[in-house]
């Protein structure tokens, strides 16, 4: 019977093997930095997944040719991200993925679905409540008018990823928990012909609240990023308010900056 370091080391091997690392020396770029960078592409495509077993760093710098300081830092960079761990007596096994959402008019739940993650959706509240001042002013209604409003928690691979709070104007469409817990939000919308065509964001962060926490998964005081987004459909009308938020440690906003010509 094969024994448990033998099994890791064959773990840890079948995973390696996958990868094609291709290290350019005579480039500018720092060994570690492109050592790292290639283990990071391939965590996130999941050619690498949660589970997976690196070995240690004196096996990766073997295999890779590389000193153990070099590999030492490029996994240290990974584990600040979080998507690598230290295992005494294991050696160094995938975490996550980190997703990386570009910013674009669409929904959470399709992003995360197109990117292999795995999504889910756990509905917290939907109810018909009087709007606050911040949410008429975003839906064009006046304050304590009815609209509905959702809470929900969003899971990757059935870890918390973030808590979405929506208010919608109550005659847009109906929204059915249970649909709610198996689709995304956008999605419905489409469905119910409502074509979303713009919307106006802002992007923040600060740190998780208690209840925000034990909700997420983190310590009290951990970095959350925050979306605030008001969506309007093709006739202008806007038709949706958002105020969600993100664990840091596993989300992030991508941007492509154009210069103005």
């Amino acid at each position: 019977m094969a024994r448990t370091g033998d099994r890791s080391r064959s773990v840890a091997a079948s995973a390696l093997g996958s990868l094609d690392l291709s290290l350019d020396r005579t480039s500018p770029v720092p060994l570690y930095h492109q050592l790292a960078r290639q283990l990071e592409s391939a965590i996130e495509h999941g050619t690498l997944a949660p589970g997976n077993l690196l070995g240690n760093e004196v096996g990766l710098s073997a295999r890779l040719g590389l000193s153990r300081p070099t590999v030492r830092q490029a996994v240290q960079s990974l584990v600040d991200k979080g998507l690598l761990v230290r295992r005494r007596g294991v050696g160094t096994q995938v975490v996550r993925s980190q997703v990386k959402r570009p910013l674009e008019l669409s929904s959470l739940y399709d992003d995360l679905e197109s990117a292999g993650q795995g999504p889910s959706t756990r509905v917290l509240r939907n109810a018909v409540v009087p709007a606050t001042a911040v949410a008429a002013a975003a839906l064009g209604l006046a304050e304590g008018a009815e609209v509905t409003l959702l809470e929900r928690l969003r899971f990757a691979h059935g870890q918390p990823m973030a808590f979405l709070c929506n208010y919608l104007p109550t005659a847009l469409l109906e929204l059915d928990s249970p649909r709610l817990e198996s689709t995304g939000l956008y999605r419905m919308m489409r469905s119910a012909g409502i074509t979303l065509h713009s919307a106006r964001q802002t992007v923040g962060a600060r740190r998780a609240t208690a209840e925000e926490a034990a909700r997420l998964d983190e310590k009290e005081g951990a970095a959350l990023l925050t979306m605030q987004r008001t969506a309007y459909d093709d006739t202008g009308r806007p038709v949706e308010y958002g105020t969600h938020v993100y664990r840091a440690s596993r989300y992030s906003f991508d941007f492509q900056l154009l210069v103005r010509p």
